[in-house]
């Protein structure tokens, strides 16, 4: 079986800006590309999961969210840090796109895209690791029975109090979850 880490994207590797859907606002977060090459190095898939409630609130398509991922994921690869797959879920019950305005099970922090890749990659998530900087994120990792990371500044962590006692681990940004997880996983 394979081990993996399953990333959010917004706040964990690309600033979160509010619904980007234009490549010039794309801004990767710092040692982002490093830490995913640390990752594929020692072995672990690198899955993106990502709620994407801007389709289903009908500020961009889903075509416009697949460009943006793929955008992501050939910056990162011509830096030796390739990305494995992107999941998205393009729901929400408050969309304004009746097609997606709905409350599916793909959306975190329910576990349904992480499920799916445990599926397409046979995946062990009791050795492998989610991370992001939302209650959700950790709440989805735990459902899907992975170890958490919180990425969250200290004034992050005042907001996310209920994701920090949640969180199975805290680091300060990707690289540092990184170097956490690969202490714990030797």
């Amino acid at each position: 079986m394979e081990k993996a880490v399953f990333l959010d994207r917004d706040g964990t590797i690309i600033e979160d800006v509010g619904y980007p859907h234009e490549r010039s606002e794309i801004r990767f977060l710092p040692r982002v590309g490093e830490a995913i090459k640390l990752l594929n190095e020692n072995r672990f898939k690198v899955i993106v999961v990502t709620n994407q409630s801007g389709v289903a609130r009908g500020y961009f398509t889903e075509e416009t969210v697949k460009e943006i991922n793929s955008y992501i994921q050939e910056t990162l690869a011509r830096e030796g840090a390739p990305i494995h797959k992107f999941y998205y879920c393009p729901h929400h019950v408050d969309g304004t796109i009746e097609e997606y305005r709905q409350d599916c099970y793909c959306r975190k922090p329910n576990p349904g895209m992480i499920e799916e890749a445990v599926r397409e990659f046979d995946i062990d998530v009791k050795n492998s690791f989610a991370i992001g900087d939302k209650s959700s994120d950790i709440e989805a990792g735990h459902r899907a029975g992975c170890k958490t990371i919180l990425l969250a500044s200290e004034d992050h962590l005042n907001k996310e109090k209920e994701s920090a006692l949640i969180a199975d681990y805290i680091a300060t940004d990707l690289y540092e979850a990184v170097k956490l997880l690969l202490d714990f996983s030797s």
